[in-house]
């Protein structure tokens, strides 16, 4: 039997979302196909080396622990550890510098700028989204009217601009190593994580994989966040690729079994 260093932060507090939960639930059905123990990211070293696989999990927003984690993912390198998700993504994982790229390929994403100057080839809207690029579970993100943004410091290139979308919905795809699990949607746009079951189509599916394949994850969960405008498009909001939260509680009972028996055969093949 394979051993697992499921590295996440039991105590992280996250709005609307009890991430403790769900790692209990999925440490408690590994632990029937692995040996496995629990860490925090910040304190593995130790204990590392002595495990076949690094489950890099609900570890919150990584600019908590930047040093450690910087330290952690050198030594991952370094020794060669094996790690799910493995750091090859170019998505969350790396920052948001992905959004800026994505824009400029002309693929389905909000339009994202780094500079005031730029803010011309933007959407004129009543209101924009100000965020950093190192930042996560929306740490430092502001609405902004064009007067409020114009006043903010020009030469400033680590905080991401946006015009705020007016939005049907915002709907989640679920990825394990390249492969659709489940998708979720949140029906109403002030209660983001208030989400249900959501039946993907295929051209959802298809606006999904674009993403996915675009992204260097060959061992991995991915989930794309993406939003449904008024005109009824898609377009993506973020692509979470380091420790996605994945909702597995509000799955029904088949499709969460599903999901975990898919999740424990992955973390074989990876740990092979």
């Amino acid at each position: 039997m394979k051993s697992i260093l499921y590295l996440t932060d039991f105590a992280y507090q996250a709005k609307g979302r009890r991430y403790c939960d769900e790692d209990i639930a999925i440490t408690s059905y590994l632990s029937s196909r692995f040996h496995v123990a629990t860490c925090h990211p910040a304190c593995c070293e130790p204990f590392e080396d002595a495990a076949d696989m690094l489950v890099f999990r609900n570890a919150g927003a990584v600019a908590g622990f930047q040093d450690a984690y910087d330290a952690f993912r050198a030594r991952v390198a370094r020794k060669g550890l094996r790690t799910y998700n493995e750091f090859t993504g170019k998505a969350d994982m790396a920052g948001k510098q992905y959004l800026l790229d994505m824009t400029a390929a002309g693929m389905r994403v909000i339009p994202t700028v780094d500079s005031l100057r730029d803010l011309g080839t933007l959407p004129h809207v009543a209101s924009y989204v100000a965020k950093p690029k190192g930042g996560a579970d929306s740490i430092g993100l502001e609405f902004l009217t064009r007067d409020e943004l114009l006043r903010k410091d020009p030469a400033d290139t680590d905080t991401l601009f946006q015009p705020a979308i007016d939005f049907r919905y915002e709907v989640s795809f679920y990825f394990l190593d390249g492969a659709f699990e489940y998708a979720l949607y949140a029906p109403d746009p002030a209660a983001r994580w208030k989400l249900v079951p959501y039946d993907a189509t295929a051209a959802d599916l298809a606006f999904a994989r674009e993403f996915v394949e675009w992204n260097d994850i060959e061992h991995g969960i991915q989930r794309v966040d993406a939003c449904r405008t008024q005109d009824g498009d898609l377009l993506l909001v973020e692509l979470e690729d380091l420790n996605p939260y994945l909702s597995i509680d509000l799955l029904d009972a088949a499709t969460r079994d599903r999901f975990l028996a898919h999740f424990a055969d992955a973390l074989e093949r990876a740990a092979r």
